[in-house]
Parts: C-alpha cells; sequence; structure tokens
C-alpha cells in the first residue's frame, strides 16, 4: 500500500509553542476538540512559555479568545474546556498520585509529570485551573459576530462607533422595504412590452430581491455596465427584435415545399420512418405560421418535429446507406433553435443594476435608522483596524486578549482574516502573542456561505512552518481510514492537480496528508466475518447509442434505484441485527456482538429531493427515519403557516374568521362535521372562542410559549400528530417555532407585535439562519438522513452515501458565476463566457471533492456508496478520484476495481437488486387496554366562570367550556344571535330597523365593543356631542362593510343612551344611562369557591328567581378554586348599585316581540339568572368588603339586562329582577364552604 507522505509535522499537544502564530490542520476525527482544551489548560499554567514572556504567568479565560462560528460550537467549546479544567485541576490535586490516568486524562497526567515533576508546584497549579473552572461562564469564547460586537462596544473611541448603533439581527423586512422601492422606481415605469422581459425573469419584487441577497456583500466590486437601466432592456429587446426578423426573412414558404418533398422520399425509401416525417412536415405551418406574426420565435421548438431537421439528427434518424440530403431549411431551423435557447438577456444587466442601487439604498436607510446588521459587525471592525486610529485599536486588542484560538478555521472568510491578521500579525510570529489557527481544508464546503479555502490557503502561507498536522484518527476503525486513505491517495496519485486540484506534493499548498488510525474496540461483522468498511455500488446502463456506445442513465432513474437498494440493505442488515448475525464485534472476541440497531445508522444526502427519495424507500420497508439538513428552514414547513393561523386567532379570538380558520387547520384534525356544525350552532363556536380569549389571556401574562404548549395539550395534539409518520418531524416543527416566537416576543410589544414579526419572517422563510434550520426530530431508534453539510463534524457507526456521483455543474445559461482570479480574489461575472463557466466549475468540482472527503469520514465502522453511470458522471467528485472518464471510454466497472484491487478493507459490486423485505422493529410487551373514566376528571383546584357550567334540558345539548373566560360579553354573545347561521354577512333588509340588524356573534360583539367605548367616552359626552359617535360608527362600519347601517345604528344608541330605564319590576325607578354619575364598565370579580356544588346551587337560585319557574338544570359538578367574569357595567343610582348586562338577543321582528314575558322566557333558555345571581353575588361581596354599614335591602338595587333590539318597546327592552337577601346570604356562605341556614343538601 502507497502512502502519501505527510508533509506537516505531526502535533504534539504538550510541546506546541505556544506563543506566535501557528496553524493546526485537523484532519477529521483527529481529536481538534480535545486538543483545544488541552492547549487552553496549558495556557492556563502558563506551560511551555520562556522566561520573562508576558504569557509565562497563565492565562484567566476573559482574556483567552476563543472563536467559532456557531452558537452551539461556542457552547460546545465552553463546556468541553471547563470540563477539561476540572479534570486537569483533580490530575495537580493533594491525591493524585492515586488517580489512575484515563484515556481523557492521559495528557494532563503526562504533563505534570514532565513538566511539574515537583509536587510542591501542585498547589500553586490547582489553583489555577480551579478559578479558570470557576470564570468559563465569563470566558471569551464566543462566535465571530459576538466577538467583534463586543469590539465595537467596548473600544467605541478607536473604533470610530461613538454613536449607539442598534444590531438588527434579521434586516429581511429592510431589504424587502428596499426591493419593493427599487421596483416602484425601476420596474413599475416600463412599458408592457420592456415590463414582460423583467417579468420573464421575476414575477414579483420578492423574486428579484431573493436573487440579488447573494449579491449583496459583493456590491462595491461589480462593474455597472449601465446607470440606465431602462435603456439597456429596451436595447435588448430590439437586439432580439432585429434577430427574429433576420430569421423570418428566410424563404420559409419556398422551403415547405422542397423540404416536404425530400422528406416523403425519404420515407418512400425507407430511410425515414413515417412516425418522424409526419411531425417535421406539420412543423412548416407552425413556421409559416410564426413567420408571418410578431412572435420571436414558433411554439414547440423543442419538439421533434423541429429538432428532427437539425443536420445532425436528422443524420442520426436516418437508415441504411446513402448520402444525408443538405438544405439551408435545415440549417436555418438549427439557427432558429439555437436563437430560442440562447435570447439576448437584459438579466445580467438589470441584475448588477439592481445590486448595486439596492446595496447603496440599505446602506442608507440602515444609516438613518442607526442599525447595523451581522455583517456590518465585521466590515466596521475591519474598517477601523484598518483606519487612522488602527494601529492603536490592534495594539488595544492584543493586550485585552494576547491569546486567540481560531476554531473552524477552513471556513473563515476574506474579512474575519483581515481582522485577526491585522490584530495578530500572523508573518510576524510575535512571541508575546499567541495566534492558534484550527481546522481542515479538506472540510473546507460552505463556499455557499462565504467561507473561501483561499483565505485559508493565505494563512497557510503566513504560517509557513509553523503548520502542524493532528495525524491520528480516534473516531474511526482501522479498515475505515485505511478505505479512505486509499481512495484520496488514489486521487492525489492519478491526477496531476493532486486529489483537491491544488497540485500535489511539496509544491501542493493542499495535498493530501493520509491518517493513522488509534482503532477502535471493535469492528463491523456480519455472521461473524469482518467486512469491507468501504463497500461501492456500481450501478450502469444496459443500453447503447448507434455508435454502440453504452449510454448514460438518466438522473431521476439512477436517484431511484439506489434509493430502493439503499433501503433494501439496510432492511436486510437490520434484520440480522435482530438475528445476532451483523453487529459490532470485539476484535478479538467475534461472539461479543453488539447487534446493529436503527440509531447505529445515518444516510448522507445533497438535499431534499434526494432525502424524499430515500425516505419513501425506507417508509415502503416499514422503517423510521428522521431528516435534517443544514439549509431548510422550520418557517418554511406548513406547520408554521399554521401557527400563523393560530396566533391571530388568538390575538384575536372574537374574529370568527381567524378562529374558524384556526380550528380547521389539519394539524388539530378536528373532525369536519364538527367544523360544519361550528357554522350553525353558536353555542359550540362560544365555546371555542371562550377557550381562545383564554388563550389570549394566557399570552399575555405567561407568554406565547406556555400558551402554546397550552393550546397543543389541550387539543391533544402530540397524541394525534405522533400516531402518523411524520409526526415527530410535525411535532418538532411547531415546538421550534413556539420557541422562536417566545424569543423574539421578548423584542416586541404585544400580541399584535409579534403576529405581524411572524407573518414578515414567513415571507423570507428561505434565508439561512441557524436559529431557524430543521432541528432533528429524535435520535431514538430511527434511522438519520441528513445532509452533508449538516453531518460535518458529527459520526456514526454506519453510513450510506447513495448519491455518490450526483453533483450540479455550473452553466453558461447562469446570469453569472462566480471564481477566484489569480490572484486568489473572488469575482463575480455576468453574462460569463465559456471559459469563465470552466474556471467556476472548476471550484465547484473542489468544493465536491471537500464535500465528499467530509462524507467518506462520518463512519465509525463501515460506508456503502453508490457510483452511478449518469451524464458527465466523471466530472463529479468522486468520479475524479477515481480518474473517471466518459463511459464510452471506460466502463464504471473497470474505475472501481482498479480503486480496490489489493485493498481487503474496500469491495465493490454491482447494485444490488432491491428486496421488498421490510423490517419489522422489536418491541415491549402489549399493554393490556387501559381503563376507561366513566366520569370527567377535574383538577382539585381550579378557575371557572358562569359558562364553565354544563345544562342539562338545554334543546338537547349541553354547554361545555374547558378555558377561561376574559369577560362577559363572549360569555353571552354567541348564544344572543343563536338565530342565524350566517353571523358574519351583512343583510340587505328592505329597511335598516334594529330587528333586521345582522344576528349572530360577530354583529353581537360590534355592539358591545360599541357600548363600552361609549362609556369610556361618557356617555353625557356622546349626547352632548354626537359627531364623535358619528365618525366611530362610520370607521368601525366600514370595516364590516355595513357602511349602510351608519345612520341607523347612530340613532339606536342614541336612543338607548337617552331612554329612561326601568330599574325594579314595578318601575317605580327609572333612570336613562346619560343621567348615570357613576358607572363601571367591565368590572372583573375573582372569588374563592371552596367545593361548591353546582346542583345545589342551581336549585337554590332556581327556587328564589322567576318564580321557580322551569329552565334547564345545571348538570352535578363542583367549583373549587377561583370563579371570575366581568360585568358589562356597574353603576350607581339613588344610592344603590345595580349590574347591567346588554344582550343583543333576535326575539322576533318588531317592537312586540320585546314585552316582559318574552325577555323573561329567553332570560330562563338561557340560563340569565344564574349569570346575574352570580354577578349580584359578585357586587354585594365587593360592597360588603367597600361600605362600612352595607345591607343587601339598602344598597343593592339589582340587575338589569338590557335587550337592545327591544330599545322601542314598551319596558325599553329592560328587564329587572332582585333576587331575595336570602339567596345571596346562602350563597356567599356556599361559596365560602360554611353551611348556613335553609341551605339546600347537595
Amino acid at each position: 500500500m502507497t502512502t502519501v507522505k505527510n508533509l506537516n509535522p505531526n502535533l504534539d499537544p504538550l510541546a506546541l509553542p505556544l506563543n506566535g502564530s501557528s496553524l493546526i490542520e485537523a484532519s477529521a476525527g483527529t481529536g481538534k476538540t480535545f486538543t483545544i482544551a488541552i492547549l487552553y489548560v496549558r495556557l492556563v499554567l502558563g506551560h511551555g512559555q520562556p522566561e520573562g514572556s508576558a504569557l509565562a504567568a497563565g492565562m484567566l479565560p476573559p482574556n483567552l479568545l476563543v472563536v467559532t462560528f456557531t452558537d452551539a460550537a461556542t457552547k460546545e467549546l465552553r463546556d468541553r474546556i471547563r470540563t477539561r479544567l476540572t479534570q486537569a485541576a483533580e490530575v495537580f490535586s493533594s491525591n493524585a498520585e492515586s488517580l489512575q490516568p484515563t484515556p481523557e486524562t492521559a495528557l494532563i497526567h503526562q504533563l505534570r509529570d514532565h513538566s511539574y515533576p515537583d509536587p510542591a508546584t501542585w498547589p500553586d497549579c490547582r489553583k489555577k485551573l480551579l478559578l479558570a473552572a470557576e470564570w468559563m461562564d465569563e470566558a471569551a469564547v464566543s462566535t465571530i459576530h459576538a466577538w467583534c460586537n463586543r469590539m465595537l462596544t467596548e473600544h467605541a473611541f478607536d473604533s470610530g462607533s461613538l454613536f449607539r448603533l442598534t444590531l438588527e439581527t434579521d434586516q429581511n423586512d429592510l431589504l424587502d422595504e428596499v426591493a419593493r422601492d427599487y421596483w416602484r422606481t425601476f420596474i413599475y415605469p416600463l412599458s408592457p412590452v420592456l415590463m414582460d422581459e423583467v417579468l420573464g425573469h421575476w414575477k414579483t419584487p420578492d423574486n428579484l430581491r431573493a436573487s440579488v441577497h447573494n449579491l449583496l456583500a459583493d456590491a462595491d466590486s461589480l462593474e455597472l455596465a449601465t446607470d440606465d437601466v431602462k435603456g439597456a432592456i429596451e436595447a435588448t429587446v430590439q437586439r432580439r427584435m432585429e434577430q427574429a426578423q433576420v430569421l423570418k426573412a428566410h424563404p420559409w414558404a419556398d422551403w415547405k415545399p422542397e423540404v416536404t418533398d425530400m422528406l416523403v422520399a425519404l420515407n418512400k425509401s425507407k430511410r425515414l420512418h413515417g412516425g418522424s416525417m409526419k411531425p417535421m412536415i406539420a412543423a412548416w405551418d407552425t413556421l409559416l405560421d410564426w413567420a408571418a406574426s410578431d412572435a420571436l420565435y414558433p411554439e414547440g421548438l423543442e419538439k421533434a418535429g423541429f429538432q428532427n431537421q437539425t443536420p445532425d439528427i436528422l443524420a442520426s434518424k436516418l437508415k441504411g446507406e446513402g448520402d444525408v440530403p443538405h438544405h439551408p431549411a435545415f440549417d436555418a431551423i438549427e439557427e432558429l433553435i439555437a436563437f430560442a435557447e440562447n435570447l439576448p438577456s437584459a438579466e445580467a444587466d438589470i441584475l448588477r443594476h439592481a445590486t448595486r442601487w439596492i446595496a447603496e439604498r440599505l446602506e442608507s436607510e440602515k444609516q438613518k435608522r442607526s442599525e447595523m446588521g451581522f455583517d456590518d459587525l465585521l466590515t466596521r471592525l475591519d474598517d477601523a483596524l484598518h483606519g487612522p486610529r488602527g494601529d492603536q485599536l490592534a495594539a488595544t486588542i492584543r493586550r485585552q486578549f494576547p491569546v486567540a484560538l481560531i476554531d473552524e478555521f477552513q471556513d473563515t472568510d476574506p474579512v474575519q482574516y483581515r481582522i485577526f491578521n491585522r490584530i495578530y500579525r500572523v508573518v510576524e510570529n510575535h512571541p508575546d502573542t499567541c495566534l492558534l489557527m484550527i481546522g481542515d481544508p479538506k472540510q473546507a464546503i460552505y463556499g455557499f456561505r462565504g467561507a473561501d479555502i483561499y483565505t485559508y490557503l493565505d494563512a497557510r502561507t503566513g504560517a509557513r512552518d509553523r503548520t502542524w498536522t493532528l495525524g491520528r484518527n480516534f473516531r474511526s476503525s482501522r479498515p475505515m481510514v485505511a478505505a479512505v486513505n486509499r481512495v484520496f491517495e488514489h486521487g492525489d496519485l492519478n491526477s496531476p492537480e493532486g486529489a483537491f486540484l491544488f497540485g500535489k506534493g511539496d509544491a501542493s499548498p493542499l495535498p493530501f496528508q493520509g491518517v493513522e488510525a488509534n482503532g477502535t474496540k471493535r469492528l463491523w461483522t456480519m455472521n461473524g466475518e469482518i467486512q469491507p468498511s468501504l463497500t461501492l455500488w456500481s450501478l450502469e446502463g444496459d443500453q447503447e447509442d448507434r455508435n454502440g456506445n453504452r449510454k448514460s442513465l438518466a438522473k431521476g432513474t439512477a436517484t431511484t434505484e439506489v434509493a430502493e437498494t439503499c433501503a433494501s440493505e439496510i432492511a436486510r442488515l437490520l434484520t440480522l441485527g435482530q438475528q445476532g448475525k451483523a453487529g459490532f464485534a470485539l476484535e478479538d472476541a467475534a461472539d461479543d456482538l453488539e447487534p446493529v440497531e436503527p440509531k447505529d445508522i445515518a444516510i448522507l444526502v445533497n438535499n431534499r429531493n434526494e432525502a424524499a427519495a430515500v425516505r419513501d424507500a425506507l417508509s415502503q420497508r416499514s422503517i423510521k427515519s428522521v431528516y435534517l439538513s443544514d439549509r431548510d428552514s422550520v418557517l418554511t414547513s406548513q406547520e408554521a403557516k399554521e401557527v400563523l393561523c393560530w396566533l391571530k386567532a388568538f390575538a384575536e379570538p372574537r374574529q370568527l374568521a381567524y378562529a374558524r380558520a384556526a380550528l380547521a387547520t389539519p394539524t388539530l384534525g378536528l373532525p369536519w362535521r364538527y367544523l360544519d356544525q361550528l357554522l350553525t350552532d353558536e353555542i359550540a363556536l362560544e365555546r371555542e372562542i371562550e377557550r381562545f380569549m383564554g388563550y389570549q389571556k394566557q399570552w399575555q401574562t405567561r407568554g406565547v410559549l406556555p400558551m402554546l404548549r397550552s393550546f397543543l395539550m389541550d387539543f391533544e395534539v402530540p397524541g394525534q400528530l405522533l400516531q402518523r409518520p411524520d409526526g415527530e418531524r410535525r411535532l418538532t416543527d411547531i415546538l421550534h417555532i413556539a420557541e422562536l416566537l417566545q424569543q423574539d416576543s421578548l423584542q416586541l410589544d404585544g400580541e399584535h407585535a409579534l403576529v405581524h414579526h411572524y407573518t414578515q419572517i414567513l415571507r423570507a422563510a428561505d434565508e439561512e439562519d441557524e436559529h431557524r434550520t430543521l432541528r432533528l426530530e429524535s435520535d431514538a431508534g430511527l434511522v438519520k438522513v441528513i445532509t452533508v453539510h449538516k453531518s460535518k463534524g458529527l459520526e456514526y457507526p454506519l453510513v450510506f452515501l447513495p448519491f455518490g456521483t450526483a453533483f450540479r455543474a455550473q452553466s453558461e445559461k447562469q446570469s453569472f458565476v462566480r471564481y477566484h482570479d489569480d490572484n486568489s480574489q473572488l469575482i463575480t461575472v455576468f453574462d460569463p463566457t465559456p471559459e469563465d463557466v470552466a474556471r467556476a466549475d472548476r471550484e465547484r468540482l473542489g468544493e465536491d471533492i471537500r464535500k465528499l472527503y467530509v462524507a467518506l469520514t462520518r463512519a465509525r465502522f463501515a460506508t456503502w456508496v453508490g457510483v452511478a453511470d449518469i451524464e458527465n458522471w466523471h466530472l463529479s467528485g468522486l468520479g475524479y478520484l477515481l480518474g473517471g472518464e466518459p463511459a464510452a471510454q471506460q466502463p464504471l466497472s473497470d474505475v472501481l476495481n482498479h480503486l480496490v484491487d489489493g485493498y481487503p478493507e474496500l469491495y465493490t459490486e454491482p447494485l444490488p437488486g432491491a428486496s421488498d423485505l421490510g423490517y419489522t422493529e422489536e418491541t415491549p410487551a402489549a399493554l393490556g387496554p387501559a381503563r376507561v373514566s366513566t366520569r370527567e376528571a377535574r383538577e382539585d383546584w381550579w378557575i371557572a366562570s358562569y359558562s364553565s357550567l354544563e345544562y342539562i334540558g338545554l334543546s338537547g345539548t349541553g354547554i361545555v367550556f374547558t378555558g377561561e373566560v376574559e369577560d362577559a360579553e363572549t360569555q353571552n354573545l354567541l348564544e344572543e344571535g343563536a338565530h342565524n347561521p350566517e353571523d358574519e354577512e351583512a343583510l340587505s333588509p328592505l329597511s335598516h330597523s334594529l330587528h333586521n340588524f345582522p344576528k349572530g356573534a360577530g354583529p353581537g360583539t360590534f355592539l358591545h365593543d360599541l357600548l363600552e367605548w361609549c362609556v369610556q367616552q361618557g356617555l353625557q359626552s356622546i349626547v352632548d356631542n354626537p359627531a364623535q359617535l358619528r365618525e366611530q360608527l362610520v370607521r368601525r362600519c366600514s370595516t364590516r362593510g355595513w357602511s349602510d347601517w351608519a345612520d341607523t345604528l347612530e340613532q339606536w344608541i342614541l336612543a338607548l343612551i337617552r331612554q329612561p330605564l326601568k330599574l325594579n319590576r314595578n318601575g317605580s325607578e327609572s333612570a336613562s344611562l346619560a343621567s348615570l354619575g357613576t358607572l363601571r364598565p367591565e368590572l372583573e370579580f375573582w372569588f374563592e369557591s371552596r367545593n361548591v356544588s353546582t346542583s345545589a346551587m342551581d336549585k337554590l337560585v332556581t327556587r328564589h328567581t322567576l318564580n321557580g319557574a322551569d329552565r334547564p338544570r345545571v348538570d352535578d359538578g363542583r367549583f373549587n378554586g377561583m370563579l371570575k367574569g366581568f360585568i358589562d357595567l356597574v353603576f350607581e343610582h339613588k344610592g344603590q348599585y345595580y349590574v347591567l348586562d346588554y344582550k343583543s338577543n333576535y326575539l322576533g321582528d318588531n317592537d312586540s316581540a320585546y314585552t316582559d314575558q318574552a325577555m323573561g322566557e329567553a332570560i330562563l333558555e338561557k340560563r340569565y339568572d344564574l349569570q346575574y345571581v352570580l354577578y349580584l353575588l359578585a357586587l354585594h361581596r365587593l360592597l360588603k368588603a367597600r361600605l362600612p354599614d352595607y345591607d343587601y335591602d339598602q344598597h343593592l338595587g339589582g340587575a338589569v339586562y338590557l335587550f337592545l333590539r327591544g330599545i322601542n318597546a314598551p319596558g325599553a327592552g329592560a328587564f329587572t329582577d332582585k333576587p331575595p337577601r336570602v339567596l345571596i346570604e346562602q350563597l356567599d356562605a356556599m361559596f365560602d364552604g360554611k353551611a348556613a341556614p335553609g341551605e339546600v343538601a347537595a
């Protein structure tokens, strides 16, 4: 076996010089994080520093900078370092000599024994280490953006950041606004012809914004082809039309009979099949129609009728011997097809112009708003370090952080490296500072995010001979390491450009350096035999073209076949694992087997389409899987849209359209019959509205996250979802979104602000954001399907890479490409030439090779790779390493055999046929059926309200409510309008009378809200100045589509306010609402209820109110906790206090329907009697606490229930009642848990 020479010395973590600048190349699985933690321990101790060095005394965490690129990585690093410091402190403890080294502490023992042999020095070392561990919460371990923000803030003067700027983490709203400004300024004024050119590329401003987004960072470097974007579009359209006219000028009409005769002759001579000839002749009619029209080109050019009349394709269609006929029409058709495929386009000019303009406007708007984004943090610090005070700022930061460790350095971009190079001066290698750059260029796969491998190579040049390598793999088995080494050694040796396209040997800045294997205790075995660690499945087509060359497979066909085989093989392995025949066995004890399980397997894919293919195949075999992408946003999920429906309903629970939309979301899974019932059953809808009111209150008091969790549990969403195949994924998404909402709500004011914010971020859901990336729903017992990008840094026992030759090449059809020029500067080229595309595709290939390296180094024991002979497979990363060539030159199987020959760790075979064999998951013994409770389970203590009561005998329907009622309006407004199911539609009455006003919950809410507003403004003030009422009515009615009702409602409300209302049964007391001086709207009450029997309470109320008349009775239940509610209006008149409740119930179509008897019957039917008794009990308790000489008979006036539609009836729609004192006193005692004289037994 040939081994590539390791060109860099292997790193000894205990001997690395910790001053100056050094680069550590950490190959996959070589213990990078462990090494960082060991180096941190040394820096805390001041180990290895020369005498007199500023670092010799040791460092404390606040001054020891560790930078990485994600919040998750900072947390992991902080925890690992803290653990290592604590372990090291134990090694230096007084009983350290009795401690046995473990794999994790062996290096620390070695450090102690070699560098601190005198036990007298140990207490001081231990003290430093413990102090550092305690200070880790203050450690300077952060992301690059967080650290830059800190530097700009702490060094405001030197950095020129004297003005306080707000860091806006999400600038999508601002970018949306600026993109729309561009569209209004430059696109809207265009003529229809020019507009069509723009709309051919971007249908909306949002589409244009998405295209511009990735170019904004380089906007300054873009050459602006023209300032006149309209002129550029006009020139393109004109050029296109001129080219079309040239083509139309051909003598198509003269050519038609000539070509037709030629084709017919070929058919008669058996050289051209009739099935080919007919569409070719038919195409000429289309050609002639086009030549006489304004169209640029004929429709259907992509079809065989046209394509077969180009010279090359026509030649391939002819059979037998003989010359290929020539005709100028065939050349013209080929020219026409080429014109249609390569139409002159203004896309590049528009995109370039839009990018420059939007970037400038974006910067201007940020300055106006005193805002900056994440990228601004980097550029501002970079500008400051290279500005007039840059030397002083760099020196200040060096004193603050004399040591910096930069993790994942291969993901650094040019701006980030300029910052650290300016501070720590890489080339100078200054002894009083220490800069450690740690990464693996072979894993530089984030070019699409701005990471730049050329920046890494620049740093490598600066570090020169101070580059070290972690050369021992601790992750994978020896055969697995050997297999990966073989693949990349093969590529390095068989290509003049080396494994990674940067050359090879000493001249290469990025050679492949093979690693040694530390080895694992176990190996992958099957049927007692050690299995190959790298299996390559070859899939080749079996069809040939006219020249006898094998045809490549269609990509879709290959994807399906490999996905099926992958799932089939996983099912086979899992089944063998259940049988104890496949798993991970000790090398020297094959009987000690850990059977393979689903959790041991990961399938690496490139995108969601590949993930869907393989997950579908797994599902068909009953194998559960989970999917995680590095780029998929949780906000693009269907659940994200459903959460928006819920939030709108909770924020405005009285908006019935929102409530119904929320209840109809698929996640809730409510039966359609129930949803249909809500359109006609106002009592059922009332129950849901009240529940939503409860969620609104919980949102306001506890936050959006607790509220959403309560909502999910109330509707049993987790249980329902987890019964579905994708339920765990969906539930994870919902909870993830709830967490994001809770975080965002801390910066926003109120529910509506959060709803608006959430609506906006859904529009920009495709933007990358670490916090919004889909989370893995579960690790438990499931096969993981994960993108290669997301798998970086992770490890799995077994890995499948089914689509190993898939790739996406750069194309000349792209409006721009990006690549590095001869000076290693990233440039953007619009309207690229073939040479530009080739250079960009070469960089694509380089990143694909590095991505393959990441994929092949994830497995601890074994990897399976699908190698499909798709078109140009040799241009994939794997194809390059294999030295592959087009299929016509070398069979794929020969290429793979050349790779594996002589290497037992590798194995190749044709893609096995997929089996339908499924996998039966082992489940615990089934439990017996759960006992079913025959009664409703209630909490021992809860908050209840009037509408918590359940009734028997009310049209055969009970009223059930499980949430919390927030006001008296919502408790009753739905049942008030139960007459009309079309509650949200405005009627078109013959006359606008009170009785024809729309009925239902919506109109009821409207009237309640309007009257509440009137009370808040002052009722007498409304009478004195009706114009303010008129203005309010016009505004409110217009939003409902009720503008025609404004006049009627104005007179109605004024009559309600002015009309004297009777305040007692005999009418001896009356008063108008306008005359009342002391009144309180929406009075909230809470009082304790101690194990109150609701049926006993009901019997008591029935006996003492309304002559004991029959009414629906309350079902047996308990109030134990708090009773709460809201009273529409409480007022005082002549020393007596009253409760008043508005009722918009429809009792009939004229005033005569609102008699005292009719209103009393409505009171009984709806059980408003029980409602007003509880309201009076609440008022009784309030007055008893507030009035020193309170007497029920003297101070409590009673209840007034005002039927709003009956204001012109003889009694003005007022129904009054004052229950006897004995009832209120007995209820008072009952709620206190005391017995009272005459109490009804429960």
